[in-house]
Parts: C-alpha cells; structure tokens; sequence
C-alpha cells in the first residue's frame, strides 16, 4: 500500500477522503477529535504544495441536502488548526464544487459539503455508486484515502473513487494499520481486552476472534447483561439481547476450552429508570451484586468491586485493546465505571489503544490527556472488523 510520501502531489488537484463525522450540537461541534486526527495530512499536503480537496460524511442523511448536517461548521474548524482559510463548497460535485476546486492555488484547502448529501455515495447499486465517483474523480488527480471512520464501507468516496485516480494512504490510515497490526500479529503478553457498549449483537464476531489471541476479555456495559443473563443471573430491566444468549454461552464455554480468562461484572449499579441525559439530574443509584439486581431496577455501570476487579486485571498486561464504555458515562452517576477503565489504563505499563466510537469520545469528555494512551483510534467499527478479520473494502481499494 503506497503513502503520501510515494506520490508527487505539488500542484496536483489532491482528493482526500477523511472522516469528519463530528457529535454537533446545532452548529456547534461538541468533540473535534476527528477533525484535530485529519490535520496531520491535510497540512503535510499543504507543504508539499497541493491543491487539496476534502470530503467527508457527517450523520446519516438520507442522500440529499438537510442543513442539520452541513459539513460548514467543520470547515470553520478545519481552518482553526491549520491556521488558513478553508474553502467551503456548498455542494458535492455540482458547479459550487466545481468553482471552488477551479479557484484552489498551490497550498490551498477546500472542503466539500457532506457526500452524503447524494445518493450515490452510499447507494447499494454499483452503478448508481460508480456515477458519483466519476463525478467526484473529475475534481482531483490524485487521491488520498485518510478517513480511517469510514473504511469499512462500500461507499463511493470510500471503495469506487480510489479505483479512478492515482492513490494511496494518508498518514493517519498509515498509523492505524501499524497499531492494529501490534493488537493481531507480534502481541505482547499477556493481552488483555475490554469490550463494553450496549449490543452483545455488535461486539460478538471480535469477541470470537479475539477468542484465538486475548489471554483474558473483561466485559462491561449494556452487554454485560446478555453474559449475566446467560449465566443465570436475575438482572431486572436491564438491556438484555435474548436471542444472542446460546451464543454467548457457546462463546463462554470456548474461553473455557482455550483457557482464555472471561471476566464479567461482580456488582453493577442500578437505578429505577434510564437517566435524563440533557438535565443530568440525579438518579440516586446504588450498587449491587450481580446475585441481587432487584426485578424493576436496570444496571446502569459496573459497580466499585468490578472498578477494583477490573483494574487488577489490567495492571500485569503489555497490551491492552480496549472498545465500548463501561455505562451510561455521559451522566455523571453512571461514569465511574468507564472513568475506572480509562484510569487503569493511564496508569498500566501496557501498549494501550482506545478502539475509537464512544471510548474515544469518553475519554475526551472524562477530561484524559490523550497523550497518555498509547493510540486512541479513530474508527470504531473499522477496528472491531479488523480485529474480527474482515476485509475492509476502503482498505482493499488502496491496495496496489
């Protein structure tokens, strides 16, 4: 897989595909961690003298134009830390686009509305999808695929566009291939991974993956429940996926076999309902074992005993992967369970990587020093479908 380092790309029109997919709330983006990961190509482009040439997704509109998910506010952002103007093209591939693209000099940043905002960009049909990458090839030369968040997808920008021009990997990309191989070739022991969230359904393909390499799998989140319920265990309302349970004891049982060490919660806390997540207001909840969860209350985060139990588990690991929250950490009487996780691995000796999603977000928003993880991915479900041994069709694309 070539980089950037392998192309000439002073003066060249250089499409770069990124994963801009920032939480907006209105016009305001509330974690620009996805942005701030971008940078790092986009300005070694710059340098290098190219007319580059941003896209991205942002939400899931529904393949046309809706305001709620304009990619403005990004660009505004964008040029805040590369310190430049950003161009804004108000569409995809249409005469704004083509204006702003015609407008570029060497050195200059433009960044087009949300792909999303056409059909084609996500469309099942290959010819529907072809059409918009021949569209979106006419604009560049060159193309740089950079948007980690997005590899997994068979989308136009994503797997159909880098077949039409020259390309290869952004820096970013680059980055996240070498650290996902150190979680799935040379590991070092003992691996520990922790896999939170709140569908079994979701995490079920890594955790038999996983299966042949972790030494041992700490489990936290709604999906704990289906494993509690799988063992035996009364958990009242709490978020349970019936159907996944025979797979869940399957998958017990190999950890069993293998000797893979599969440690679930010991207590949890538990409130009456699911708390108000704009008004933070109190839930009063209390912790229990998991021999005790009352019939109307649900688990809402791993109790104090399973924070110390976890903990533990993490202190003699060399690598720790860990994917999924430990519960409701976005309010604060539901955090301490994720604050707990992220704390162990600040403190662990490990090589550790925060699989992206809302792991990423929480360590953001429990106020963590980033530099304090090994990596801190970009991409959520594109590292749980490596590490499940996928192929990822953006990562196929820019193969040579």
């Amino acid at each position: 897989m070539k980089t950037i380092d392998d192309l000439q790309v002073a003066g060249k029109r250089v499409f770069v595909r990124a994963d801009l997919n920032v939480p907006l709330d209105g016009e305001t983006i509330t974690d620009d961690g996805r942005i701030r990961a971008a940078v790092p190509t986009i300005a070694k482009l710059v340098q290098a003298g190219a007319k580059v040439i941003v896209a991205s997704h942002l939400g899931r509109p529904k393949g046309e134009p809706d305001p709620r998910f304009s990619l403005a506010p990004v660009a505004r952002r964008l040029g805040e830390l590369l310190g430049k103007q950003v161009e804004f093209a108000a569409d995809t591939v249409g005469d704004g686009a083509r204006q702003v693209v015609d407008g570029l000099a060497d050195g200059d940043v433009a960044l087009l509305e949300n792909l999303r905002f056409n059909a084609g960009e996500t469309s099942k049909d290959d010819a529907e999808r072809g059409a918009f990458a021949d569209r979106l090839a006419a604009l560049a030369d060159l193309y740089v695929g950079d948007g980690f968040g997005a590899v997994h997808r068979k989308h136009a920008s994503v797997y159909d566009l880098p077949a039409r021009l020259p390309h290869a990997a952004g820096d970013l990309i680059a980055a996240e291939l070498t650290v996902l191989r150190q979680l799935t070739e040379d590991v070092k022991r003992p691996y520990a991974v922790v896999l939170g969230g709140a569908k079994v359904s979701d995490k079920l393909g890594v955790i038999g993956h996983l299966l042949e390499k972790a030494d041992r799998i700490l489990i936290g989140g709604g999906m704990a429940y289906t494993f509690l319920k799988a063992q035996g265990h009364e958990i009242g309302t709490s978020l349970l996926q019936e159907d996944q349970i025979p797979a869940v004891q399957e998958y017990l049982a190999r950890a069993k076999e293998r000797g893979v060490e599969f440690v679930l919660p010991v207590d949890v806390l538990v409130a009456p309902e699911f708390p108000d997540l704009k008004t933070k207001a109190p839930a009063n909840p209390r912790a229990v074992s998991v021999a005790e969860i009352p019939a109307d209350q649900q688990g809402l985060d791993i109790g104090p005993e399973t924070r110390k139990l976890y903990a533990s588990k993490l202190t003699d690991a060399a690598t720790v992967f860990w994917n999924g929250p430990m519960g409701v950490f976005e309010h604060p009487d539901f955090a301490e369970g994720t604050k707990a996780v992220a704390q162990a691995l600040v403190e662990s000796p490990a090589f550790t990587v925060v699989g992206g999603g809302d792991s990423a977000a929480a360590v953001r928003i429990l106020g963590f020093d980033e530099k304090a993880f090994g990596h801190i991915s970009t991409g959520g479900g594109a590292s749980l479908e490596y590490l499940e041994g996928k192929t990822l069709p953006g990562l196929a694309a820019l193969e040579d």
